[in-house]
């Protein structure tokens, strides 16, 4: 659960990144619609149509700070950018501007936050570089054949290890 002040908190951080790019596009954009709610690892996620931004809140709990200089000028690019331009690549050349350029960001599209306080269900995988967690959810996908993962680093294909 997310204190009221950190959300008047989160909610002045929203202000100041929409005042910000008002200025920058000398034209008005309506507020979004902030929820707090567990969204597996996701940080934050912008429903672009609904004009709304999700925060995890136990994410926020554990990293604060990150929330305030990265994870929410990120979502808020991406309802920007979708109100300037309509549909367009998630993090393409535009919502890379957007961070950029309007809010001084860096374009990350990863967080790199300790999921350990998520207390996520995993299943062992491995690859030629070493053993990696998928989800349940990936798990199951991979057991009823209609998917196969690959390693982000070496690129091979992510087996399940045998017990």
């Amino acid at each position: 659960m997310i204190k009221q002040s950190d959300k008047s908190d989160i909610a002045l951080r929203l202000e100041q990144l929409y005042a910000r790019a008002e200025l920058f596009f000398k034209r008005s954009f309506p507020r979004p619609l902030l929820t707090y709610r567990r969204s597996g690892k996701h940080a934050g996620t912008a429903f672009l149509q609904q004009n709304r931004i999700n925060l995890h809140p136990t994410l926020f709990a554990h990293n604060r700070e990150a929330y305030f200089t990265d994870v929410i000028p990120h979502e808020v690019s991406h309802l920007l950018v979708y109100r300037l331009y309509g549909r367009v690549k998630p993090h393409g050349k535009e919502w890379q501007a957007m961070m950029s350029e309007v809010f001084e960001c860096q374009p990350n599209t990863r967080h790199s936050f300790d999921l350990a306080p998520l207390q996520l269900k995993t299943v062992e995988y491995r690859c030629e570089c070493g053993p990696v967690a998928l989800s349940i959810r990936r798990h199951n996908a991979v057991v009823r054949g209609k998917r196969q993962y690959l390693c982000r680093q070496c690129r091979t294909t992510l087996t399940p290890l045998v017990d």
